[in-house]
């Protein structure tokens, strides 16, 4: 995968995430769902590639299934963004 790319997708998740949250701190988000407030601001700040576990974890934490955080992520991507081009 390109660099390029992949910044794109870690900064979808960083805006996806920071979106849902809202005025939720990292600290109490986190300890509610066993994900790590370093991982979290590793996350808003387009640093980390997060595990699927963490995904799915982070989905549970905003009441969604997995399906519906991917389509809140894909609204943080450019119109018909593709990984791979054709």
């Amino acid at each position: 995968m390109q660099k390029e790319k992949k910044d794109i997708i870690l900064n979808a998740i960083a805006s996806t995430v920071k979106r849902l949250r809202g005025t939720k701190s990292q600290y109490l988000l986190g300890g509610e769902y066993d994900i790590p407030s370093s991982v979290l601001s590793e996350l808003e700040r387009g640093l980390k590639d997060p595990q699927l576990t963490t995904l799915f974890k982070l989905a549970g934490s905003f009441n969604m299934t997995i399906s519906q955080f991917m389509i809140e992520l894909e609204k943080d991507l450019p119109e018909n963004f593709m990984i791979f081009d054709d």
